[in-house]
């Protein structure tokens, strides 16, 4: 009777953790680029709690019994988020699979879904944050207009010329595993050797998605799935809490049996 407290404890500390992943996820339910968060749970382990004789004379079976659940993921789930259109063009949504490959602060790279992308500075394109593209792309002072086309073609007009000039090239990178990449926030990702290693191309090739100029996309975070979810969490937590307190009173009985 004992277990029964600890294997509800399971249940709840599960549970407890099923509400975090849905508050953060309807915390970002306006984040450009957030994809949310998808709990798995799997059972705990086993033991043999006692054995039951069979109606021949063979050895008796062990009574096993689960010890409660476990969290086994919170990973990411990378379904598209619908687009959003800006009018700035300096926006760009990725229509399919890919990421923007952008540099840290320590020279390493990250990756992200959010194309809200800025001049810094040095004229460099970069993300809101001020993280430059992994490209490299120098955008002029006189920039009077520019164009990124579905191929990730960068083209601006400057003050000094009407013709189109181009000046550079926006890839993508894609995982075999994405799901495994490690999250850093402000949208960023970061690769691991689950994830596997990235593949670089021009969007629209290999697999990778095109470019959409004047869009962001929107989270994937669904109101309703999430209230949906959060009341199931809710419940389960409920019911487990239930499982203890129903555990407790029958032990309360049993302390009683002598008065």
């Amino acid at each position: 009777m004992i277990d029964s407290l600890y294997i509800g404890a399971t249940g709840m500390q599960a549970q407890q953790l099923h509400v975090d992943a849905i508050a953060n996820n309807l915390a970002n339910v306006n984040t450009t680029g957030f994809k949310k968060n998808r709990i798995s749970f799997e059972d705990a382990f086993y033991q043999a709690a006692g054995s039951v004789w069979g109606t021949t004379n063979q050895a008796p079976d062990a009574v096993i019994l689960g010890m409660g659940t476990l969290v086994s993921a919170n990973a990411k789930s990378f379904t598209q988020g619908d687009p959003k259109a800006t009018e700035n063009p300096l926006d760009v949504a990725i229509r399919g699979n890919g990421f923007f490959e952008v540099v840290l602060s320590d020279g390493s790279s990250a990756y992200t879904r959010s194309g809200s992308f800025k001049v810094n500075a040095d004229g460099l394109l970069g993300t809101a944050q001020g993280y430059e593209l992994k490209q490299q792309i120098q955008v002029p002072t006189d920039m009077t207009d520019i164009v990124i086309d579905t191929q990730g073609k960068v083209s601006v007009k400057t003050s000094t010329s009407s013709d189109w000039s181009e000046v550079g090239q926006l890839e993508l990178a894609a995982f075999a595993n994405p799901e495994a990449l490690q999250p850093l926030g402000e949208g960023l990702y970061l690769a691991s050797d689950k994830a596997g290693l990235p593949l670089v191309g021009r969007p629209g090739e290999d697999g990778l998605g095109s470019l959409a100029q004047g869009y962001l996309e929107s989270s994937n975070v669904k109101l309703a799935e999430e209230m949906v979810n959060l009341v199931l969490a809710q419940r389960a937590y409920e019911l487990n809490a239930k499982i203890i307190q129903a555990s407790d009173e029958m032990l309360s009985i049993s302390n009683n049996l002598r008065r």
